[in-house]
């Protein structure tokens, strides 16, 4: 064999590091494996000891944790007892105010009734506290003394400022035109006359009516926080007690003030025609002054006071108004139980539009639960004044045809039977469908009611003047409500013509009747000589030939006394009507005054040349003028004009 080559040695020593190296790693595998077999074995070590060591501490931490509780329990205990304490501490504060009473210190009284609610509140919440019983009750009997004294401090000063309201006061709150001239209620001052003219005007339907002031507006603060304090302390029954007896008697009072009294059946069955008339009148105001000044006052007081009570402020409402409501309505109640008669048609319409007119306000005043007895009440009776009216007319027709009423005006002026245009509601009160045709046949039937109804009264008067007077105001007050309203449509428009032409018909009539015999009296006749006429110095003023001197002074003095007769009776006559008074009052003086200028121009020169001229030329034509002006105002009897005008002509 050969010996080895290089090669073949460098690869045995290669082979000889790899495995001292490998014997080098598998020792320190050996010792690493030692090594972490030791680890394992001391980490077993310590588990056992930790778990030794918990074991060992953990009576130490279930102690540590109750200590921990302890504290936390014991701190809220003190938090707790703090707030008890201070509870008490507000209780003995509260009672001290609560003796010292409201009179001092009304709003620290009530601070104090509202802290002890807050304490029995906080008592409420912590029903385990053992103890509290003592201060509950205590604190409860605190609050009922004090709700006591709030009682008779909400009463008193409530009846302090509780009075009845003045008529004047009253009146003051009315529309103009709704306002007594004079007189007090206790006299019966006529409101019928008022209504009469409210009949004739249309402005009321916007007018302004102003609630008295019941209870001044910095007294209602106060007396809402003591009903407010008695309601929380559920002293419901009394409050209302309280109010009802501190203001009912007060506006019942108010409307005796007024002139309302009660009424049954019985008294208005005994009562002559013309005092009933006045009384209904009177009722129809006082309704209207109850509802719309004494009632809208007294909700707004209550409004006030009770604010937010809402299940006591209707009720105390109802209980201040009751009696009051009663009072009024049972007038109007007995009139409808009365026994019927024509001339009741009218008034009975007139009630019922009342009624009508103040069901808005009624119903709103009145609304709730509480005030339905009330409201309906009040408007059962405008049924029923509606039913009776209805019933009334079933028989007017042949009442007024045959002048059943027998009642007539002094003046001459429009007729009451004229002046009513309240059937269409009446109708519609019952059957709103068929109203439009009813309305069309009653139309036309109380129209030839009517006018043979007037034609007969006419005939009641004496002077033929005045009969014209009373026809012509008539005929026209019901030309005119017809062409203003739906029965122009049902009539036509030559029923309307031809009842313009009846008026005029009737003012000429008048003017013929009533002026011919002092138009004679300015006559030429019978102051000349049957030779002949005067001459035309004569026209001028100067001499007449022909002429009496006497004859003249007699016609002078004729025409002064036709005329101051004349006077003196038609400026008590009536037409009231503007525009038909003026025109009636022109076509007088477009006959009378020329004549008399005339008349005086031709022969007063006779007059003034002799005695005493102003003893037979009286007037002047501007005299006669503004006396004219007097005419048809329905002024009462007087000789002042007249004396005026003497004295005026013997001065001058």
């Amino acid at each position: 064999m050969g010996l080895p080559s290089k090669s073949q040695k460098s690869a045995a020593s290669a082979m000889d590091a790899l495995s001292e190296r490998a014997a080098v790693m598998r020792e320190s595998l050996k010792k690493s494996q030692t090594i972490t077999d030791n680890m394992v074995s001391i980490l077993g070590s310590f588990d056992h000891r930790l778990s030794a060591l918990e074991t060992a501490m953990r009576p130490t931490q279930i102690r540590t944790h109750s200590v921990r509780k302890a504290h936390e329990n014991i701190d809220k205990t003190l938090k707790v007892a703090e707030l008890i304490l201070a509870q008490f501490d507000l209780v003995h504060q509260a009672e001290d105010k609560i003796f010292k009473g409201p009179h001092e210190d009304l709003e620290s009284y009530l601070e104090a009734i509202d802290q002890l609610r807050c304490c029995l509140d906080f008592f409420n919440n912590y029903k385990h506290f053992r103890n509290s019983d003592g201060i509950v009750k205590h604190a409860n009997s605190l609050i009922n003394k004090a709700v006591s004294k709030l009682e008779d401090e909400f009463k008193q000063i409530l009846l302090s400022y509780s009075k009845p309201v003045e008529p004047g006061h009253l009146f003051e709150g009315l529309p103009d035109s709704l306002r007594p001239s004079s007189g007090l209620p206790e006299d019966q001052a006529d409101y019928g006359k008022i209504h009469e003219h409210e009949q004739r005007s249309k402005t009321l339907e916007n007018a302004n009516y102003t609630p008295p002031t019941l209870i001044p507006p910095r007294i209602l603060p106060l007396l809402h926080n003591l009903a407010k304090q008695m309601f929380q302390a559920q002293r419901h029954q009394q409050l209302v007690k309280i109010y009802r007896d501190a203001r009912s008697p007060v506006l019942e009072e108010s409307l005796r003030k007024l002139g309302v009294k009660k009424l049954g059946k019985e008294d208005v069955q005994k009562m002559q025609w013309e005092v009933l008339e006045q009384k209904i009148g009177n009722w129809i105001h006082f309704m209207r002054i109850a509802v719309k000044l004494l009632f809208a006052a007294e909700r707004k007081v209550c409004d006030q006071i009770f604010e937010g009570l809402e299940k006591l402020k209707d009720q105390c409402f109802y209980e201040v108004t009751d009696g009051s409501v009663e009072l009024l309505l049972s007038f109007g109640d007995a009139i409808t139980r009365s026994k019927r008669s024509p001339e009741k048609l009218f008034v009975l319409l007139d009630m019922y539009e009342i009624m009508r007119d103040l069901h808005h306000e009624i119903e709103t005043l009145f609304s709730g639960e509480a005030c339905a007895r009330s409201r309906e009440n009040a408007f059962g009776l405008t049924k029923r004044l509606a039913q009776t009216a209805r019933e009334t007319f079933n028989d007017f027709e042949e009442a007024v045809e045959k002048d059943a009423t027998k009642t007539s005006v002094s003046d001459g002026t429009v007729h009451p039977l004229t002046s009513y245009s309240t059937l269409k509601q009446l109708f519609q009160e019952f059957d709103s469908k068929d109203a439009n045709s009813q309305l069309a046949s009653v139309t036309m039937r109380i129209m030839q009611a009517l006018q043979s109804n007037l034609d007969g009264k006419s005939k009641q008067y004496k002077d033929p003047a005045l009969i014209h007077i009373f026809l012509m105001n008539n005929v026209h007050y019901i030309v005119r409500s017809v062409r203003r309203s739906e029965a122009k449509d049902l009539l036509g428009d030559d029923w309307v013509q031809i009842h313009r032409r009846i008026v005029q018909q009737h003012a000429n009539h008048y003017r013929r009747t009533a002026w011919a015999k002092i138009l004679s009296s300015l006559s030429v006749q019978g102051l000349t000589s049957s030779g002949g006429g005067s001459s035309g110095a004569a026209a001028d003023g100067g001499s007449s030939s022909g002429v009496s001197r006497a004859v003249v002074k007699d016609k002078l003095r004729q025409f002064n006394a036709l005329f101051e007769e004349l006077h003196q009776k038609q400026s008590q006559w009536t037409v009231p009507d503007t525009e038909l008074r003026e025109s009636l009052r022109l076509a007088v003086a477009e006959v009378l005054l020329p004549a008399y200028r005339s008349f005086l121009k031709r022969f007063g020169n006779l007059v003034e040349t002799g005695k005493n001229p102003q003893k037979y030329i009286r007037y002047s034509a501007e005299d006669l003028e503004r006396m004219l002006n007097e005419f048809f105002e329905g002024k009462p009897s007087t000789n002042e004009s007249r004396r005026y005008d003497c004295e005026k002509k013997i001065s001058s």
